[in-house]
């Protein structure tokens, strides 16, 4: 797949990365300056970039057109977040194994850390919460986790997601009182 990038732009992003240099912080003092040689600069708008057009790269090579509804398995990516769907077992194992080839192939890997297996039922004995062994890969299971900034659990429900945004506003409310109450803001 080509993105049809204008050799100029390419150029210009090779000169951005070539001899870039750090420095990090480590119990409160400054290191000497690093040459970073592979990868890009965390927090560079041109790393979130790049890392878009390669994730973009991987997932489009897995075609996962239509929905969940009329087919096996689906694909939800937003930036560095992806979702992937599946009706069966066999069918999540079949698509996360094809996932991690791509992702490979760009130079992408699959944190099993960060990975987490949930399985949906409208029924609580079939929801069961266990760990899932893909390729020796062992992920664990959750009965709920936090994707795109929202809660989402196994029985479908959204009241713990109500539940938490109105905490998240009474801390805000509260928090900003606190402020506007305090002898040091000046009053008109």
């Amino acid at each position: 797949m080509s993105f049809r990038i204008p050799r100029k732009i390419e150029r210009l992003v090779k000169v951005t990365l070539e001899g870039a240099q750090a420095k990090v912080i480590v119990d409160g003092k400054i290191s000497n300056t690093f040459l970073i040689d592979t990868g890009v600069r965390q927090g560079d708008g041109l790393s979130a970039t790049l890392f878009n057009l390669v994730l973009h790269k991987a997932l489009k090579n897995l075609e996962q057109s239509n929905t969940i509804l009329n087919r096996l398995t689906q694909i939800c990516g937003y930036a560095d977040d992806i979702l992937v769907i599946a009706r069966s077992l066999p069918a999540l194992e079949a698509l996360f194994v094809e996932l991690s080839r791509e992702a490979g192939r760009v130079g992408l890997v699959v944190s099993p850390e960060k990975t987490k297996y949930m399985k949906f039922s409208a029924s609580p004995s079939r929801r069961s919460i266990k760990v899932v062994t893909i390729n020796g890969v062992t992920y664990e299971g959750v009965a709920e986790f936090i994707y795109l900034g929202t809660l989402v659990s196994n029985d479908n429900s959204i009241e713990k997601e109500i539940q938490r945004r109105i905490l998240a506003g009474s801390r805000t409310y509260f928090a900003a009182v606190s402020v506007q109450e305090s002898p040091s803001i000046q009053r008109y």
